[in-house]
């Protein structure tokens, strides 16, 4: 059962999304769609997920293999919100965690897909595959998202990326794009960024805590990996200091490089901010509601 504070979060979303909505789509949902209807569009391969009323007999009989009966409207997109619930993502220097950031991103994702009739699914991650929902459109799916997003308690701290990039290569979801949160405190395998890439319609969106680029000059301090619980003393003084912050700022800046040339778009999210108008405006226009 949710808490009273989770259901009240989730309120308070869908009342801000809902109201920025309105004032910021422009014209009708069918009119950004391939088609409306059932029209009929082709017969292919059988997939995971697939409708089994649309299963042609003859054809399947003929290939030797499952064959469907595709029609226009099946061909509406899917929205893949892969979310980092890693121990890093419990840290913060301002009022919220980067985890609640990174909730808060993906369920108002999940909300403006289904304002376009897009169907959404999540998948929550950290060293390995926490959760999975498969993709669905409906208000009550969104919810269950929403739920998930806010309740979900990780079964493991640490982080690897690359365990979410090959989960997502093997689910090959047609017409999909994936937005992929997370602090990304992990080395990328850039060979499998790329793959998933060329697969899906690809988005980072990176939250940080300002001092995760930007180390403060506070002297001597102990600080702990929250994942597994190393202490390290860092000396912030000086030069030192300066090594440290091209170090913090080298990292985003290496893995800028990598995602524009892979050709991933990605988004700067920082936890002292507002970022909902910024995340609504850029997902209406990529998805061209």
């Amino acid at each position: 059962m949710l808490s009273p504070e989770v259901v009240k979060k989730i309120r308070q979303i869908e009342i801000t999304t809902k109201r920025l909505l309105s004032g910021s789509f422009v014209g009708d949902y069918s009119s950004a769609k391939k088609g409306s209807g059932f029209e009929f569009d082709q017969i292919r391969e059988y997939q995971q997920g697939d409708d089994v009323r649309f299963i042609d007999w003859k054809a399947s009989t003929r290939a030797n293999r499952l064959m469907v009966k595709q029609y226009i409207e099946e061909r509406n997109r899917s929205v893949i919100l892969a979310v980092d619930v890693s121990g890093s993502s419990f840290f913060s220097s301002s009022k919220k965690l980067k985890s609640d950031i990174l909730s808060e991103i993906a369920a108002v994702l999940a909300l403006v897909s289904d304002y376009g009739k897009d169907q959404a699914s999540l998948l929550l991650f950290t060293d390995k595959i926490e959760l999975f929902i498969p993709p669905a459109r409906g208000r009550k799916h969104t919810h269950k998202i929403m739920e998930q997003l806010f309740s979900y308690k990780p079964k493991s701290s640490g982080t690897k990326i690359d365990t979410v990039l090959e989960r997502l290569a093997k689910l090959r979801r047609r017409d999909s794009s994936v937005f992929l949160l997370s602090d990304f405190v992990d080395q990328i395998d850039e060979k499998k960024l790329h793959i998933v890439s060329k697969m899906y319609d690809l988005v980072a969106i990176r939250c940080l805590d300002k001092n995760e680029d930007y180390f403060p000059n506070i002297g001597f301090v102990t600080v702990e990996d929250i994942e597994n619980k190393e202490m390290v003393a860092l000396d912030t003084r000086g030069k030192k200091d300066s090594l440290l912050r091209k170090f913090l700022a080298g990292r985003v800046h290496d893995q800028d490089a990598m995602f524009k040339k892979q050709g991933v778009d990605f988004l700067q999210i920082y936890t002292d901010k507002f970022f909902i108008n910024d995340i609504i405006l850029f997902f209406a226009r990529r998805m061209m509601y």
